[in-house]
């Protein structure tokens, strides 16, 4: 689809209002602009709608669970009426439980600390380092990266009708990939899983704020998601699925909260008895602010449709895509081909430029915020790089020695927030900076590329 074509299908309805969409920063070549916020797939800004519910319910901040108060009251209502809002907004099943975290990471860490004793846990290396690591105390099992969805499906189902049938298993698996945003076949990933015995959990942090998510349709035992990438603050994020595994594990944390009774033993000890509840992995003062602006943040997503939202998207999506198409130094990163399936989260190199010095240039010469280097998802993105995936690495690479080769990318993502205007500068600047340079000189400081001064 060439520029014009995209051009002529304008987008079918207007972006969400976000934090931040008129915020100017200056340019290194003079002057002030708009920024462009285009690293949705790190952060997302938060709505302006859950902002202002945050603000509304602020001066009623109480504690949760603990006090007789009103505010208290009212407080310990409004956490408890979030875990009901995320559970419809994920289609949850009737005895599902839904426990608040701190983010994805923070979930997939909590579920891997509730793992039955010798269970085999199955992952892809294509995965975010958040649903890659947590498993160390498991036994893993990493499947290379596919080319194919229904290479996918059939790497798993090779790989889990080669474990002891026995024994509990859990496969771990992303919605939409955060490098290249493809969606992934976690329906019938989810399907050869349970053929043969095992539970799947589905890494949704980049999924869900871009489409609907039902629990029950795909099939999963457990979803994770985080808030600060659904358009809600940071420091909030959600574990919901299956309770069994959850009610027989050690509380995550041990504390207030977690606890329903403790006791004195005549022999100086203490007895505990814990929750069966999500209360059990929640100890400690919550963070009802992150909970209420996730329910928010799920409310206005409903609200807006889905089918509404993802139609804009792809209208974006198709725009920076045919605008890449049309700079041959540019090669964009997939696995699973241009036809795929996939949400705005777009990665790619550049002939002749090192990724860190074309990401500087974005932002200082342009006013564009996107993210370049590995995206903590070393494997895949060096395996997409055609570069040894054992090789180690930060992230956010640093700029490659001379005439070593660049073993970082760039990221550009957006969303629900994001205006028309905002893909069409980026797809310019990337244009003008491949055909004229930079207008600027850059050097490495710290691992980084930034302005000479």
């Amino acid at each position: 689809m060439s520029v014009s074509t995209v051009a002529a299908t304008r987008s079918v309805c207007a972006h969400l209002p976000v934090l931040g969409r008129d915020v100017t920063v200056p340019l290194v070549t003079g002057g002030e602009v708009t920024y462009a916020a285009l690293d949705y797939a790190a952060s997302a800004p938060a709505l302006q709608r859950v902002w202002d519910d945050v603000a509304a319910y602020a001066p009623y901040y109480g504690s949760v669970h603990r006090g007789a108060g009103y505010l208290s009251q009212l407080s310990t209502d409004l956490f408890e009426n979030a875990r009901k809002t995320v559970a419809e907004f994920l289609d949850c099943r009737a005895d599902d439980q839904v426990v608040f975290t701190r983010s994805t990471t923070d979930s997939l860490n909590l579920l891997a600390a509730a793992l039955p004793a010798d269970c085999q846990v199955f992952v892809f290396e294509t995965e975010h380092h958040a649903s890659l690591l947590p498993w160390q105390d498991a036994r893993v099992s990493y499947l290379d990266a596919p080319r194919t969805p229904q290479q996918a499906v059939a790497t798993l189902e090779r790989a889990l009708a080669d474990r002891d049938p026995h024994g509990p298993a859990l496969v771990c698996v992303t919605g939409a990939s955060n490098v290249t945003g493809e969606l992934w076949p976690v329906r019938e990933l989810a399907a050869a899983a349970h053929a043969h015995g095992a539970r799947i959990v589905l890494d949704a942090a980049q999924l869900a704020p871009h489409h609907p998510v039902s629990v029950q349709d795909l099939d999963v035992d457990w979803v994770a998601f985080s808030g600060h990438k659904l358009y809600a603050p940071f420091g909030s994020g959600v574990l919901a699925g299956r309770a069994d595994w959850l009610r027989a594990a050690k509380p995550y944390l041990a504390g207030g909260g977690a606890s329903r009774k403790v006791t004195r033993r005549e022999d100086g000890g203490v007895d505990v008895e814990w929750h069966e509840s999500a209360a059990r992995h929640e100890a400690g003062s919550p963070n009802v602010i992150g909970v209420y602006s996730i329910a928010s943040a799920c409310k206005a997503l409903t609200e807006a449709g889905f089918d509404t939202l993802v139609a804009r998207e792809q209208y974006l999506i198709d725009t920076v895509r045919a605008g890449l198409a049309e700079v041959p130094e540019v090669r964009v990163l997939s696995l699973f081909g241009d036809d795929a399936p996939r949400v705005g989260v777009i990665s790619f190199v550049v002939e002749g430029w090192n990724s860190s010095h074309f990401a500087a240039a974005l932002s200082a010469e342009y006013g564009i915020g996107v993210r370049d280097g590995l995206f903590c998802a070393h494997p895949l993105v060096r395996t997409l790089l055609g570069s040894d995936p054992q090789s180690q690495g930060e992230c956010g690479a640093p700029e490659a020695a001379p005439g070593e080769k660049s073993l970082n990318a760039i990221r550009v993502s957006f969303g629900a927030g994001t205006p028309d205007e905002h893909v069409e500068r980026f797809v310019g600047a990337v244009k003008e900076l491949v055909r004229d340079g930079a207008k600027w000189t850059y050097r490495t400081e710290d691992g980084r590329c930034v302005p000479a001064v």
